[in-house]
């Protein structure tokens, strides 16, 4: 039998001196005894699986909206797919793989339906009103607009978990500064995984959406030197297979010859550094989870291909654009009769204002829901 103390133990024997290791925790904001056979990051990786802002990722964009196809990712399965690579790069480097998890899994929870476009376009409505970021949205989601417990708001997660969230950093997602959470200080690396981790993820899926879905085309990709080196990978007696096991035979060396490299570079940093504590993380100046910089640069051409073949495609285009007006109209309806809303809403509206409060409700939405509430709105032949 494992017990807390135990995994305790684990953590101080066998995780590197510069891990985040859940004796050296935070806490919570609101105090709690802790679990018999459960670290405290074990704990927020379960509040954050079975809380419903988790399970509504199933049905909120990626890049292809939801009823494009069954095929394509999702904010969930993106999610699981960050975890994956997150958890497999934390082991290697001896980090607290628990709280790498948590962070992963809690990510994306402050997304809205359709997307990156989505959004935008709540950012545009909430201009002189605090605005709207996915990342201080997901803290607001975990400290407060879940429901689960009758102790406290929200789900009550450590305090490294809560910064992991609002630190979240990639070329899609924006740090916050929030003041009670050491704006200043370099997030944990277990944070630093899951960054690079999510660029890898969306890098990679989304170069297989977009040839699944015939947007990209494989002979597009020749030209790219990291293409090149991958296709060198494959084994000559593979070189006839088909398309579709080739495909992912190409996607599956990509992340294992990113993640390699990752793993490597990151641990002659480790070394060069002489880090000893996550105190020494805090006080950098820089990301110690880093590729090689050649890797960097192999990857530059692919992710450019990427924002001009795929994320720019005409027919992505008109997907975002379309769901920022369903997003924009659905908010003028709902601020200029807030009595239509559900009671539920109503009463977030009574602590929060209107325009806080709705904006909450459709950043909690999934695509189908957003879908179901325009026709209801819109559609004179629907029921309400």
């Amino acid at each position: 039998m494992l017990t807390q103390k135990q995994i305790k133990d684990y953590e101080s024997r066998f995780l590197a001196p510069y891990a985040m290791k859940s004796v050296d925790s935070r806490g919570r904001v609101y105090k709690e005894e802790e679990h018999p056979y459960r670290s405290a990051y074990q704990r927020d990786r379960d509040r954050i699986i079975h809380c419903a802002a988790f399970r509504l990722l199933e049905y909120k964009t990626q890049v292809f909206v939801n009823h494009e196809g069954d095929y394509y990712r999702t904010r969930l399965t993106h999610t699981l797919e960050v975890a994956q690579i997150a958890r497999t790069i934390a082991l290697a480097l001896r980090l607290n793989v628990d709280l790498t998890e948590a962070i992963a899994l809690a990510h994306d929870l402050g997304h809205t339906p359709f997307g990156h476009s989505g959004e935008d376009a709540l950012n545009e409505l909430m201009a002189g009103h605090g605005g709207f970021n996915h990342n201080s949205h997901g803290l607001r989601v975990v400290d407060e607009l879940e429901e689960r417990y009758p102790d406290f708001p929200g789900l009550n997660l450590t305090w490294e978990v809560r910064e992991g969230i609002v630190k979240h950093s990639t070329k899609f997602d924006k740090s916050v500064r929030i003041k009670d959470l050491a704006p200043r200080e370099m997030p944990t690396m277990e944070t630093q995984i899951v960054d690079i981790a999510d660029e890898i993820a969306y890098d990679n899926h989304d170069l297989d959406d977009g040839l699944t879905s015939g947007l990209l085309k494989e002979e597009d990709l020749k030209e790219l030197s990291i293409w090149k080196k991958i296709h060198s990978l494959i084994p000559e007696k593979y070189a006839g297979i088909a398309a579709e096991k080739k495909k992912y035979m190409l996607i599956r060396n990509l992340i294992n010859m990113q993640v390699t490299d990752l793993i490597q570079e990151t641990e002659k940093k480790v070394r060069q550094l002489k880090l000893n504590s996550p105190a020494d993380i805090k006080k950098m100046s820089h990301k110690i989870i880093t590729f090689s910089a050649p890797m960097r640069e192999y990857r530059k051409p692919l992710r450019k291909f990427l924002m001009e073949k795929l994320y720019h495609h005409y027919r992505v285009v008109r997907m975002t654009d379309k769901a920022k007006r369903f997003i924009k109209e659905l908010f003028q309806v709902y601020m200029s009769r807030p009595e239509a809303l559900n009671p539920q809403v109503q009463e977030r509206v009574k602590l929060d204002g209107a325009r806080r409060a709705i904006c909450d409700y459709i950043a909690g939405m999934t695509d189908r829901n957003a879908l179901d509430e325009y026709k209801k709105l819109f559609d004179p032949y629907s029921k309400v």
